[in-house]
């Protein structure tokens, strides 16, 4: 790859996380329930797909089974986004994505218990690193902050169901090669009727926005967030190292902090700075396990970028 083409790479992926640090913002802003959010999220972005779908004669894949994966992928993505959601209206935006990111650990769990991946020294040690870091953060929250305890919850939790997402999306394609619109299709598809209850269980009265602003952002929130960003993502991965990648990544939580605390005044510490530094180099460190199966939070859009699916 020439320097030009790895550049351009970096540039995209760069852009693409910071897109979605910028969603937080959005979700911070707009007067709809955090389950709504999700709901609306998918649903728009699962629009988009299909049409996408149809537009390059992808098909729905043979295998029963990997259409139920496919689906659970998006129930659990939609659980990921509501928690992450809930997080942000507790603790602001940049803690709780650096929360979510953690679920680098999570995937890790899964790899050992499920895929009988082997961790690594460097990696046990990052996720010492990263309960250090978390500890830092959190210690002044609580301190000040009533709903610190939810916010951290729902936080980490939703790292873990993200990692579920992630591991149903590898388990589709292992089923079955599934082709990247028709299975992004699927998960939004499964995280819609996931969001449908808890939606109106949780967010009675905040489910629909108010005002035609509030409208656009939501568009803008599934559009550009759930299919741009992804894209760019999508993009860049293939075309870089490893390691570099597991670095850019980290602009993502490193965006969504700045963004807390400069546009949204959000109080953030000598301490907490320290602790979200020690945990970014933590998840760094758990990100560049050198295995080719290893599982990341979008390592599997290098399945797809460099394969020709066989047509159906």
């Amino acid at each position: 790859m020439t320097v030009n083409a790895s550049r351009r790479a970096s540039t995209s992926l760069v852009i693409g996380c910071i897109i979605f640090g910028l969603g937080s913002l959005i979700v911070a802003h707009v007067d709809v329930g955090g389950w709504a959010m999700s709901f609306w999220r998918l649903l728009i972005s699962g629009v988009v797909f299909v049409i996408l779908a149809r537009l390059n004669n992808q098909r729905l894949p043979l295998s029963k089974r990997a259409v139920v994966y496919g689906l659970l992928s998006g129930a659990f993505l939609g659980l990921d986004l509501a928690l992450w959601h809930e997080s942000i209206y507790a603790v602001g935006p940049g803690i709780s994505t650096l929360l979510n990111s953690l679920q680098i650990f999570f995937l890790a769990a899964i790899g050992f218990l499920y895929f009988s991946e082997r961790q690594s020294l460097v990696q046990l040690i990052s996720l010492c690193l990263a309960v250090i870091g978390v500890a830092m953060i959190g210690s002044p929250e609580f301190a000040h902050n009533t709903a610190a305890t939810w916010g951290f919850v729902t936080g980490i939790v939703s790292g873990a169901m993200l990692a579920a997402s992630m591991t149903f999306i590898r388990l589709t394609h292992d089923t079955e090669p599934t082709p990247i619109f028709v299975l992004m299709g699927l998960v939004s598809v499964g995280g819609v009727l996931a969001m449908l209850m808890p939606m109106f269980i949780f967010d009675a009265g905040h489910i629909l926005p108010n005002t035609w602003t509030e409208i656009g952002w939501i568009l803008i929130y599934g559009t550009v967030m759930q299919c741009l960003a992804w894209g760019l993502i999508a993009y860049s991965i293939p075309k870089l190292s490893l390691a570099l990648t597991g670095l850019l990544l980290l602009s993502e939580p490193i965006a969504a902090l700045v963004i807390d605390y400069s546009w949204l005044d959000k109080p953030i510490n000598t301490l907490q700075w320290s602790g979200a530094l020690l945990t970014m180099f933590a998840i760094y460190l758990g990100s560049i396990k050198p295995k080719p199966q290893a599982l990341r939070r979008y390592g599997f859009f290098a399945r797809f970028y460099n394969r020709q699916l066989p047509k159906k």
